[in-house]
């Protein structure tokens, strides 16, 4: 249509979105369908929570807002940060958006030219290199293998630096593998990265909460001191404190990146919802006494997924560190033929003859930079997981 702007073809849809549509337009039209698709808790949003929101209702706090958020949700936000990752921000230093995409957007939007690189670990979140696209950069997908954990190396980190490299990003615990870096796996990228102070660091902590055995999260700037100048430490409430449909979302950075970013977002969105801003001050200062009782949860049903799947004919699954995902290979099933009589020619083919034999919606992995494979969130409830990991075991099971 040459109505529309030629930036389209930069773009494409969301994987994960248009996977969790199929499988709601299949449910409504009768289908038994199991969506394993979309990275949502299945919990409800803590009840101090949503009461928060609706004392700020009754209160009338219903106004626009300052555009980077209210004062007591940066300090909210500062005394998070200097809590739980020793970093200190002074409220010039926050900014509030809607949702995590939206803050690493306007980052994009205000740093990235013609030309500009952004390494990406590949398997990445879909978003990334859209929204890199978006701003007019390149990206420069590095692929780490499960044989490396899908985790960065240092030297491939070395050998993707270019003269032309602005930043990096990096997703710890990981979407889509549920992957997270040690500390001492941060120090030996951190390491790379004070050789080449044109390299600045983009970290998504938005999973920092979701991790299980024992694991220590980390963040960059935590690591290495001296990479705070030239790093933005993104997170929200979404995931750990169940309120997806929210969206609010925030990172500390430099004041000059997080005034230009403000610019981005007061000619766009400009505030977030004042609502969600004052139920998310109380999600970062209220009770946190529920997380460690959802991750015991999430855990079970991590390690249910890991066990079924891997008695899955063709199917190999790394058990992962954090976040509510896992990320099979199913290239033990590429070449085989589906009881339909389509032969599998790749994870597409694999995810789109699953939904269409069993009913069960995932996500390919070729949709986030590395296949043949596909990406599980467990976030859901025990029952449908069990049932859904049945399903996976016979489709695989009638292969041929």
């Amino acid at each position: 249509m040459p109505f529309l702007s030629a930036s389209l073809a930069r773009v494409k849809p969301s994987a994960t979105i248009a996977v969790t549509d199929k499988a709601r337009a299949l449910k409504a039209a009768g289908r038994n369908v199991i969506g394993l698709g979309a990275g949502e808790p299945d919990f409800d949003t803590p009840a101090n929570i949503k009461l928060a929101a609706i004392h700020a209702i009754e209160a009338g706090k219903t106004k626009y807002t300052d555009v980077g958020g209210i004062p007591e949700l940066k300090e909210a936000i500062i005394a998070k940060f200097q809590r739980e990752n020793g970093l200190t921000y002074k409220p010039n230093q926050i900014i509030v958006g809607t949702g995590g995409k939206q803050v690493l957007y306007n980052a994009l939007m205000a740093t990235l030219n013609p030309g500009d690189e952004v390494i990406i670990p590949a398997p990445y979140w879909v978003s990334y290199p859209e929204m890199v696209a978006l701003a007019g950069g390149e990206t420069v997908p590095v692929v780490c293998p499960a044989s490396s954990g899908f985790k960065l190396r240092p030297e491939d980190l070395e050998k993707a630096i270019t003269p032309k490299t602005k930043w990096i990003i990096l997703c710890s615990p990981s979407n889509p593998t549920g992957a997270a870096y040690t500390r001492a796996e941060l120090k030996a990228i951190t390491d790379v990265l004070m050789k080449h102070p044109h390299v600045w660091v983009m970290t998504d902590d938005m999973y920092e909460h979701l991790v299980y055995d024992d694991f220590q999260f980390a963040t960059p700037a935590q690591v290495e001191p001296k990479l705070y100048e030239r790093t933005l430490t993104v997170n929200g409430v979404s995931k750990a404190y169940c309120m997806t449909g929210w969206r609010i979302g925030y990172a500390g950075g430099p004041a000059d990146l997080i005034k230009a970013m403000s610019t981005i977002q007061s000619q766009s969105t400009s505030n977030p919802s004042s609502i969600a801003q004052w139920a998310s001050v109380e999600a970062l200062n209220g009770p946190q006494d529920f997380i460690p009782v959802h991750n015991k949860v999430f855990k079970e049903r991590r390690d249910l997924v890991v066990s079924m799947l891997n008695q899955a004919k063709g199917i190999e699954c790394p058990r992962p560190e954090g976040a509510f995902y896992v990320y099979p290979s199913c290239a033990g099933t590429i070449g085989k033929t589906s009881p339909s009589g389509k032969v599998i020619a790749n994870d597409e083919d694999f995810v789109t003859e699953l939904l269409e034999s069993e009913g069960v919606a995932v996500v390919q992995g070729s949709a986030f930079g590395l296949g043949p494979a596909f990406r599980i969130s467990y976030a859901t409830k025990t029952s449908d997981l069990e049932d859904a990991c049945k399903r996976i075991q016979r489709f695989c099971g009638n292969l041929r």
